[in-house]
């Protein structure tokens, strides 16, 4: 299969959300939201530390948007339905379009956190990604130390695989051990775990 020429919906929404790939000119406003949110976020996102000019997020925005249309990354964004307030960032990565395999990634402006946005936007992706990219297993990886991000996997129903030891750097380039959480296509069609 050759990725790039599969077509599915940039943007999709759920019940209180409107999740979209990112566009040019979008930068301003996520660099916002990552100073508001810099105290939370600088423990688990490099990119949150030193903060970035508004010039260097509106350069990841336009090379995250190519990275969606040549399909090898599938960078989202979310903002609230009812004001399109930007929310934060979320998206599938990882991939292997071979074996339906994908990992979602997440997260959420100071303002906006603590109101069950991310774990509605990551049941909105489970069901894009089996309904438009034939996904057969979702994960999601985090430190095991961010609680908030474990919780969110938890109360999305994703099952606790095991934990990485030391496997990749934190965000101060010390060994860091990893999370991960996954949710698998059944025989029957449905989402869970075979062990649940």
């Amino acid at each position: 299969m050759n990725p790039i020429l599969l077509d599915f919906p940039h943007e999709f929404e759920t019940e209180r959300l409107y999740i979209r790939c990112p566009q040019p000119g979008d930068g301003a406003e996520i660099n916002a939201a990552i100073v508001e949110s810099q105290e939370e976020l600088k423990p688990w996102m490099p990119f949150a530390n030193p903060l970035p000019s508004v010039e260097e997020t509106e350069e990841h925005v336009r090379r995250a948007h190519a990275r969606f249309l040549l399909r090898e990354d599938l960078p989202m964004q979310m903002y609230r339905r009812d004001n399109r307030q930007f929310v934060g960032n979320t998206g599938l990565h990882r991939i292997n379009w071979d074996i339906g395999r994908f990992e979602i990634g997440y997260w959420v402006r100071t303002s906006e956190a603590s109101r069950g946005f991310v774990t509605e936007a990551v049941e909105g992706i489970v069901g894009f990604a089996a309904e438009h990219l034939k996904a057969q297993r979702i994960e999601i990886r985090c430190d095991p130390r961010n609680t908030r991000s474990r919780r969110v996997a938890e109360r999305a129903g994703f099952h606790l695989e095991g934990i990485l030891l030391r496997d990749d750097p934190d965000v101060d380039g010390q060994p860091s051990s990893t999370a991960i959480y996954a949710k698998l296509r059944l025989d029957d069609g449905t989402w869970g775990y075979p062990d649940d």
